[in-house]
């Protein structure tokens, strides 16, 4: 696109500058420059700003003039802020006037006289006009856009024209201020050119405001019409004289609505254009014929109301009160307008109350009745509501709504956000953003009154607390609202009860029945049977009885300000079960006690089947009812009816979301079918290989007695074993209930590859197929992507066109721009650009010109046929069997007739014709062999190849008799060795020939080939005669095939048919923001890698064909880069294979590319407007659609792009480089928006008063950023989660009815941004009983190919993200929203509390919460595949490790929330089956499965410490639980492998093949892909776990960069050490004890086969961070790491030292999340578990002979008594112990004497042996551990007694002792250098590799001369 250069040379100039000067660091404008950052402070820094940059443009033109503009600029800035009190003020004026003084002043001649400076400002404003010719200068840039045009000089004199008058402009204003009188000649000019200054007056997309010539936007009808629809209607009142309307535009009703509620300025004119952009958008899906006076239809308004208002008519209705209109029927358009005007400016100005829907429902209810009043009035005044108390409505001073109305909102929430300590309080003790939100879902909302009855508890703040005051202000405080977040895993009972009832009964029915089966084989069906199968009735009572119970616990701090109907509920259900758990209970005793009597003669057996039937049979039919529409809607009908309330709240809670949440039957019958399935496999497993095998080896354990026991046994001794058959029964119970996960995995894998194979997924995965189905492209295109073209069938001459040819040639124009696009980002090399593009449409050759890549070498190979051939009908035959061969030959023969007939004359020409007549009648005639020698063809083709050659070149003279000696060689060849055709019956022509030969003037007289069209055929034809290797393998790129083969094969999936390119509304987004300098790129690391060097070995044809783009040889290095442009090229071309925003913003801006392209083209096609027809009947040539005016207004229309970067402001004012390259980006990118937060400090009665302002700029014509709005807010917006947040500051810049948002860490490809507008289509397709309000599209990982770990997290990823989600679309109807690229709808989101949820940690996982609201507000979340977005990926193993941990803390929370809750509670049981095993049913059953693995292995110890198992075995009691064993094995080869195995597998069939997924995945294997992932599942159970219990979930910045570090040591023993390291070492430990004592008789095999997968997971949680750690096995590395590891651990700090320099330091971190009663009561019950090994181990050693009596276990505690007694002695503080050194040394000695000889006297005279002693330490580590994690648990108790210090040297011990037994290992495996060598290829590819290592060799010891 051509870009204005000069409009921003010196910013880029300026951060080139930096970058070499120093890598980045500054960011001012330049040397030489006036400007400097205005401060914000200054309330109208706007104008001081314009100054500024004119003087900073004119001061090397005049000085004295840049002088006054500085001077006047001092005087505004001194005018707003006399006394300097603003921030950054002061240093403003100090600076400005220094460069004034020392800089302007000096260059002026002799003393400075101000009386002549207005004076000198008229002359120079006269003078500079005439100087750049500006009146020229308009008529000029009038007659090229009158003439249509579309070139780069426009362009360029548009923007020269645009800075001059703005210039012009500002020199106007300040000669207005200074001058006292200004002639009246010149003051009528200065008004004129202010007049057509339009880029002044900043606007966002359409200049509602400003008089501009440029914009063909403001032309559109439907804009002009939107735009008429909004003005001042005569039931308004007539606003005041005084209030000011601009000039340019008359007045509206949004004047009317800005004047009487105090809207601000700016947000009124930002919900102006909001309005204006969403009627137009309405008015043009309409498809109503343009008229003289464009209207708004009728329909378009009611559209846009209803959408808009749907919310506050649902809320209207939920409440049972009537809307603010009396009837919708009756209220006129303008009324309509008038009440969206009003609601769009509550929400634009509502802040962060936007996240409190019901609440802007609220506002807005009393705001229509307060207008209504006004309404009646003559004239308008300012409404109560909005005015201070004691104004009495006597002045319109003081009106503001935000104050008013918003403000007091704001500051309740915001104290009640202060009091979460930042996170750290308890959810119970503070209000969220729901809490206040769902206070106004009951009437009782109303008694807050309107204006705000201030005074109400509702605006009650809590007490601050005083640190460690966790209780003041309790007496105070509100309760929450509806719910309460407790922290307890018993939310997953409460929310998803209905699951675990119904594992629970199915349990017991298996136990039942199946046992039945198993103890009773010869008496199954019996009396007794039947009993014991009804028991499931009491158990089922039971349970619901704790759930009712439980809803009143968890509603604790909720009861005084929740609903007293809701809380009555409860109460009621509570009582309900009781009485029916009662009730059934004795019942079924009752019927147990008449088991003698048969069934036909039990009353009570009659009465409890008739009680459970009857239950059971009205949930069933209620059930089955509810999924029918007719049903469905009888009931709604009847909701009124407080009977049917009742019933309805008795059976599920009732709340303003969630209703309804049905689907349509056939839905439900698909997700039903699905679930049996995996409902049937997972029942079916638990029957064959859990429960049948344990059951006769659980009888026979029940009926042992006397068994040995080798301990002090407490508990199993006379109750039948039951610590023994507990241990069996654990793993199979807790299996049981995580199997279903895994069964749901692989069917949800295997319906997904189903459905994919279905919508054709896949069916082009290789170039091979690109080849063979190209022809097919631009049907499927014109059938897919666009727009029907305009029948022409009325036009004869069109009836005969081919329609492929038709279609390729609509299809070539978009084909070639992808091409195109794939060369600027340098996927492709320029030749194979040349091979992949399709030649424009040329009228004078009537075929279809397919791409060079599939027709090179083809003629070559022709012409062995045909010499090959003996007939005619042979070479036919052999040449259309390949199809590109056939078009290769046809194209050939008409072009060469062509090119030939064009560029000879006379003779010439006659003998080319000649020769064609004689060819075609030979062909008629079937006797081409013999008119021809084709055998002899190649000569011809040699000679014609030497003549395209010359030809194809620029004409000389030289080229000229090259070009005719070579047409005289090929008259010969043809003449004497190929012609064999009767020369006689044309006689007089070849006479003539002769004779023209023998005079020598035959092909003298040539036309140079010099028309572009005639040019590019011969260089083309040129190609296909000398291109001789196939193009098979073009692209060669990888990433540049994939791409390709995906939009080809989307060509042919269900794609919804486009409209045209003006109905399409689409508006994304929202990001961060990040730049590669010089600097950053060059940095070498420790290794002397840097960033630059990595991605020229990553992407080393990408970097060939970079310095191939910029012109530079493909051996250049970054240093040989000198010029300022290739330089910036270089940091774009890095930054564009990175993470970083100019990646996204490239991609985000292909979307305006993509439609200004369709738009253009699309026009053409059906002859609308002038611009068409300037380009005769080729319809789709392209050049020059982004310079069309009206493409660019029609893009402009649908897409606005922000970016919404919280810390610009504050970026800009410290003079970051960021902001330097935020401008820049902006700069580039015409459509780019950038929204921040600006803080302002600013003076009020003395006092600095801080103001915080949302603010949208946009890039002016000078290279800095414009300001177009600045919206005050209430407060510092930051009051939750910062994305969510920064999202909503934003979100009111947005525009139209579609919103994608977009991660910093995304991409986009033009080719995937043509299909857009068939996305927003979806809109309107028939998706279920509900329209769609997310769109869900397909993610490309894009960072796969940095790393095996990165390619680890792209194939897990990529399974999710297409194969999973299809499922969870469909069948499932469960999708969620999981992060970006989704496309919201983007009205239906913003009215109902935005795109994410912001409350502090329970919202940390903001993005799937979005879907969570829209579920429960009856939206409908689909799933889309035939377009994708790149996406990337965290690619080192701790960015993975902390992005895993962030998901696993925010599922953590989400348990907790209310939504998940409701969705629990109130969807159907299948679709909630579905909700919970994709949400936090996923992580709950990994942590389930390692805790399976724990009570496996713990149950193993209790066998081989107790003695049980050996005196089974010695008893003969075969357990035979091989089905046990292998059931554990399997879950964990499931675990490791189903999970991602399954998906992966099939994923890679369905999209690459057969053979290549089985590669792929063979390769991940070799590359210990299952180590990475049984890590990672360490990792989600630790975090998910942690935060549970906890809390302490928060955002984890990963930094997403390139990992090209080495990892030290103790960097990973913090990160894992609590996570993974103490977890893994427990299992080892377990592990040995039975290996010591539980398999002495089992032998080896046994041990192996049952101990394998418990083995590889604690191997994998210990070594995995070193196996991923680059040059993790370099032994000066491992050196460097020792020494770093040891100053760590001993380094004990002090005030303000950080975790990653002190042990200590890190160690408190660690302790931090355990803050709460609950948590330290948890973390004391699991660390019991750790005194185990002690009881168990003191009574095997064989000191203590057979003795078990209790005695010897309080031995143990005494030996360990002594060892801390000990290690007390060794390790007393020295700082306490200075004087005494000499006497602790011989202290210390004597004690480990003594201790020496007490342990080898008691070998040596007792029973104590060498084994015992080591058992002895195996069993006293864990106790010390435990004792120390208790001690951690209650520390402010062991702070009270003075035990702290004891307890932290200890801790320090045990992590040395961890760190070492890790460490060894390590270093071990560092002493064999070919182990780092494969460490690295295992971990990068082959490319980077050799690389490395090469670079590692040139560059001898510098790599580690730091070592």
């Amino acid at each position: 696109m051509s870009r204005a250069e000069s409009s921003w040379k010196r910013l880029v100039n300026a951060a080139l500058q930096r970058d070499r000067a120093g890598g980045g660091a500054g960011g001012g404008t330049g040397q030489g420059s006036l400007m400097d950052y205005v401060p914000s402070s200054l309330p109208n820094n706007r104008d001081i700003d314009a100054i500024l940059r004119a003087a900073d443009e004119l001061q090397n033109e005049d000085p004295s003039i840049a002088r006054i503009l500085c001077e006047h600029a001092y005087s505004l800035a001194q005018n707003l802020d006399p006394k300097s009190e603003g921030r950054g003020v002061l240093q403003f004026k100090t600076g400005l006037m220094s460069v004034v003084k020392q800089k302007l002043a000096k260059r002026e001649v002799g003393t400075i006289d101000r009386t002549q400076d207005s004076k000198r400002l008229q002359d120079f404003y006269r003078l500079y006009r005439e100087k750049n010719n500006v009146d020229t200068l308009k008529k000029e840039e009038m007659q090229l856009r009158e003439s249509g045009v579309l070139t780069g000089e426009l362009e360029r004199k548009t923007v020269k024209r645009k800075r001059l008058f703005a210039t012009l402009k500002i020199l106007g204003n300040v000669l207005e201020k200074v001058a006292k009188e200004i002639p009246d000649e010149l003051k009528h000019v200065i008004d004129s050119d202010a007049a057509i200054s339009e880029d002044t007056i900043a606007y966002n997309i359409i200049p509602l405001e400003a008089h501009v010539t440029t914009n063909a936007i403001t032309a559109f009808p439907e804009v002009k019409a939107a735009v008429a629809a909004l003005k001042y209607f005569r039931g308004l009142p007539n606003l005041p004289a005084n209030f000011p309307i601009p000039a340019t535009r008359n007045a509206d009703m949004l004047d009317f609505l800005h004047y009487i509620f105090g809207f601000q300025k700016d947000s009124v004119s930002n919900q102006r254009e909001h309005i204006v952009l969403l009627l137009a958008n309405e008015q043009s899906r309409l498809n109503i014929p343009e008229e003289m006076e464009p209207k708004l239809d009728d329909a378009a308004v009611h559209k846009v109301f209803l959408k808009s208002l749907d919310n506050y008519i649902k809320w209207c209705d939920y409440l049972g009160i009537k809307p603010a209109w009396s009837n919708l029927e009756r209220i006129s358009g303008e009324k309509k307008l008038l009440f969206v005007s009003l609601y769009f400016l509550i929400w634009g100005e509502a802040a962060n109350i936007r996240f409190l829907p019901e609440c802007l429902c609220y506002i807005f209810h009393h705001m229509i009745v307060e207008m209504n009043e006004i309404l009646r009035q003559q004239v308008s005044r300012p409404a109560v509501s909005c005015m201070p108390v004691d104004s009495h409505g006597g002045s319109d001073v003081g009106v503001s709504f935000l104050d008013h109305v918003i403000a007091p909102l704001y500051e309740v929430v915001s104290a009640e956000a202060f009091h979460n300590e930042n996170g750290r309080a308890p959810h119970s003790e503070w209000r969220n953003y729901d809490d206040f939100n769902e206070y106004f879902w009951s009437l009782r909302s109303f008694e807050l009154g309107w204006p705000w009855r201030t005074s109400s508890s509702f605006f009650q703040k809590p007490i601050r607390r005083r640190k460690y005051e966790f209780e003041a202000g309790r007496d105070k405080h509100r309760g929450k609202t509806s719910f309460v977040e407790h922290r307890t895993f018993l939310r997953l009972y409460h929310s998803f009860h209905r699951l675990w009832i119904f594992l629970a009964i199915m349990f017991q029915t298996s136990l039942q029945a199946l046992a039945i089966i198993a103890f009773n084989k010869n008496s199954i069906i019996s009396t007794k049977t039947l009993r014991q199968i009804l028991s499931l009735g009491p158990t089922y009572v039971v349970m619901k009885f704790s759930e009712s119970l439980l809803d009143v616990i968890m509603m604790y701090g909720a009861f005084s300000t929740t609903r007293r109907l809701a809380v009555l509920r409860i109460f009621l259900r509570l009582i309900w079960f009781s009485l029916a758990c009662v009730f059934i209970c004795f019942l079924y005793v009752k019927m147990l006690q008449e088991d003698t009597k048969p069934i036909y003669n039990s009353v009570m057996f009659k009465v409890y089947g008739l009680v459970i039937a009857i239950y059971g049979g009205i949930q069933f039919l209620f059930t089955i009812l509810m999924h029918i529409q007719i049903c469905r809607n009888i009931a709604s009908k009847c909701d009124r009816w407080a009977v049917i309330r009742f019933v309805e709240g008795m059976r599920q809670e009732r709340h303003y979301v969630g209703r309804d949440m049905y689907e349509r039957m056939s839905d439900f019958i698909k997700y039903f079918l699905f679930w049996l399935v995996v409902l049937s496999a997972k029942f079916s497993f638990a029957y064959f290989l859990q429960i049948a095998p344990l059951v006769d080896p659980t009888r026979m354990i029940m009926k042992q007695d006397n068994i040995q026991y080798s301990w002090h046994e407490f508990v199993s001794i006379k109750n039948y074993n039951a610590l023994t058959v507990a241990s069996l029964w654990a793993p199979v119970v807790a299996i049981y209930l995580l199997d279903i996960h895994i069964f749901y995995t692989i069917a949800s894998a295997f319906f997904g590859f189903l459905l994919g194979a279905r919508d054709r997924l896949g069916e082009i995965r290789s170039l091979e197929a690109i080849h063979k189905q190209f022809e097919e492209f631009p049907g499927a295109f014109m059938k897919a992507l666009h727009v029907p073209v305009t029948n022409r069938t009325f036009d004869p001459s069109h009836q005969a066109v081919d329609k492929n040819i038709v279609d390729a040639t609509h299809f070539a124009p978009f084909w070639n721009q992808i091409i195109k696009c794939l060369r600027e980002e340098d996927y492709i090399t320029d030749l194979e650009m040349e091979l992949l593009l399709m030649p424009k449409k040329s009228g004078r050759l009537q075929l279809v010109q397919w791409p060079l890549f599939l027709l090179s070498s083809k003629i070559l190979l022709a012409k062995e046929i045909a010499a090959e051939s003996n007939s005619q009908e042979e070479i036919v035959e052999r040449i259309t069997r390949d199809g590109y061969m056939k078009y290769a030959v046809e194209e050939v023969y008409h072009a060469l007739k062509l090119v030939l007939t064009e560029t000879l004359e006379a003779e010439g020409r006659m003998w080319v014709e000649r020769i064609y007549e004689d060819i075609d009648a030979s062909i008629k005639n079937r006797k081409i062999h013999n008119d021809f020698q084709l055998n002899k063809l190649s000569l011809v083709i040699t000679r014609v190849a030497a003549l395209l050659g010359i030809l194809k070149e620029n004409e000389t003279p030289e080229h000229a008799k090259g070009a005719i000696k070579a047409l005289q060689d090929l008259y010969d060849v043809i003449r004497l060795d190929v012609l064999n055709v009767n020369m006689r019956g044309q006689y007089e022509m070849w006479n003539n020939l002769t004779q023209a030969w023998n005079e020598g003037r035959l092909f003298t007289e040539l036309k140079w080939p010099k028309d572009p069209e005639l040019k590019a055929l011969v260089r083309r034809l040129y190609s296909l005669f000398t291109v001789k290797d196939s193009a098979a393998h073009v692209p060669r790129n990888l990433e540049a095939r994939r791409r390709l083969q995906f939009f080809t094969n989307s060509l042919f999936m269900d794609v919804p048919p486009p409209k045209s390119v003006d109905k399409i509304v689409f508006t994304p987004y929202y990001s961060e923001v990040v730049l590669y300098s010089m600097a950053e790129l060059t940095k070498r690391n420790e290794d002397g890698i840097s960033i630059l060097f990595y991605l020229q070995k990553i992407y080393p044809d990408e970097w060939k064909n970079f310095l191939a783009r910029i012109g530079q040889d493909e051996n250049a290095l970054e240093g040989d880069l000198r010029n300022e442009r290739d330089i910036l090229e270089l940091r774009f071309w890095a930054s564009y294979r990175g993470q970083t925003l100019a990646r996204t913003v490239r991609g985000m801006m292909y979307y305006r590319k993509a439609l200004m392209l369709q738009s253009y083209l699309e026009r053409k096609a059906g002859r609308d407007g002038g611009e068409s027809t300037l380009f005769g009947n080729n319809m789709t040539d392209a050049e020059g659609f982004e310079l069309s005016p009206k493409a660019r207004a029609q893009a402009d229309l649908k897409f606005t792009y922000v970016v919404t970067c919280q810390i610009y402001g504050r970026q800009k004012e410290d003079k970051k480089p960021e902001a330097v390259d935020i401008a820049l980006l902006m700069q580039r990118n015409e459509a780019l928006r950038i929204a921040y937060i600006d803080v302002v400090d600013t003076p009020k009665d003395g006092i600095s008063h801080t103001e915080y302002y949302s603010k949208l700029v946009k890039a002016d014509i000078n290279g800095k950023d414009k300001e177009i709005y600045s919206i005050r807010l209430p407060g510092d917006p930051k009051l939750g989660e910062g994305k969510p947040e920064n999202q909503n500051h934003a979100i009111v810049f947005t525009r139209g009815n579609a919103l994608q948002t977009i991660d910093m860490n995304q991409d986009n490809y033009f080719e995937e941004a043509l299909k857009m507008r068939n996305l927003l289509e979806e809109f309107n397709r028939d998706h279920g009983i509900r329209p769609p309000t997310i769109l869900g599209v397909r993610e490309h990982v894009f960072t796969g190919s940095v790393s095996s770990l990165a390619s680890f997290m792209s194939n897990q990823e990529t399974s999710f993200v297409t194969l999973g989600q299809r499922v969870l679309a469909k069948p499932l109807k469960i999708r969620m929203h999981y992060g970006h690229p989704d496309v919201f709808d983007r009205v239906f989101h913003i009215t109902r509390g935005g795109i994410s949820k912001a409350s502090r940690v329970i919202n940390i996982s903001e993005d799937i919460f979005a879907g969570f609201n829209s579920t429960l507000r009856q939206g409908n979340i689909t799933h889309h595949e035939y377009i994708q977005v790149g996406k990337g990926r965290d690619v080192g193993l701790n960015q993975i490790a902390l992005f895993e941990g962030k998901v696993a803390g925010g599922n953590g929370e989400q348990v907790l929330s209310r939504d998940v809750y409701r969705l629990g509670q109130l969807l159907d049981f299948f679709r909630m089956l579905s909700f919970y095993f994709t949400t936090v049913g996923f992580y709950f059953s990994t942590m389930l499965t390692v805790l399976t693995l724990y009570i496996f292995l713990y149950g193993r110890a209790y066998l081989a410490l107790s003695g049980v198992g050996d005196t089974l075995r010695e008893r003969a009691i075969s357990l035979d639980d091989t089905a046990l064993s292998a059931a554990l094995n399997a879950q964990f080869l499931f675990q490791i492998g189903v999970f991602t195995a399954v998906p992966m597998i099939l994923g890679f069939i369905l999209e690459q093949g057969f053979l290549k997924a089985i590669v792929s995945f063979t390769t991940m294997q070799f590359q210990l892909c299952t180590v990475f992932f049984t890590f990672s599942l360490g990792t989600r159970t630790h975090y998910f776990g942690r935060t549970i219990l906890h809390g302490g979930a928060r955002y984890q910045a990963t930094g997403r960069g390139f990992v090209v570090k080495h990892i030290t040591f103790s960097e990973n023993y913090r990160l894992y050490s609590r996570s993974h390291f103490v977890k893994g070492l427990e299992v080892i430990l377990l592990l040995v004890v039975y290996l010591a004592y539980g398999n002495d008789k089992a032998g080896a095999v046994s041990y192996i086969l049952l101990t394998v997968s418990s083995w590889f997971l604690a191997g994998s949680w210990l070594f995995a961070p070193f196996l991923f750690n680059p040059a993790g096995f370099e032994w000066q590395k491992v050196v460097v790491d020792f020494t770093e590891w040891t100053n760590w651990l001993f380094y004990r700090g002090g005030i303000g030292v950080k975790g990653s320099e002190s042990w200590e330091a890190w160690w408190e971190e660690e302790l931090s999340h355990i803050r709460t009663l609950s948590g330290r009561i948890m973390e004391t019950i699991l660390s019991l578990r750790f005194f185990v090994f002690q009881y168990g181990i003191v009574y095997k050693l064989k000191l203590q002979g057979s003795d078990t009596s209790f005695s010897i276990y309080g031995w143990s505690w005494a030996a360990l008594a002594i060892f801390f007694f000990l290690f007390k002695v060794f390790t007393f503080s020295r700082k306490i112990s200075v004087s005494f050194q000499l006497v602790l040394r011989l202290a210390q000695g004597i004690t480990f004497l003594v201790a020496l000889a007490v342990v080898t006297v008691g070998v040596v005279l007792t029973d104590l042996s060498v084994t015992d002693i080591f058992a002895t330490v195996l069993a006293l580590i864990p106790t010390g551990w435990g004792i120390l994690s208790i001690a951690c648990a209650w520390k402010p108790i062991i702070k009270r007694i003075g035990m702290w210090k004891s307890i932290r040297s200890l801790a320090r011990l045990y992590d040395a002792g961890m760190g070492m037994l890790i460490f060894l290992p390590v270093a071990f495996c560092s002493w064999f250098p070919f182990l780092s060598t494969f460490q690295t290829r295992m971990m990068f590819n082959q490319a980077f590799s050799r690389g490395l290592e090469i670079s590692l060799i040139l560059a001898g010891n510098h790599p580690n001369s730091d070592l």
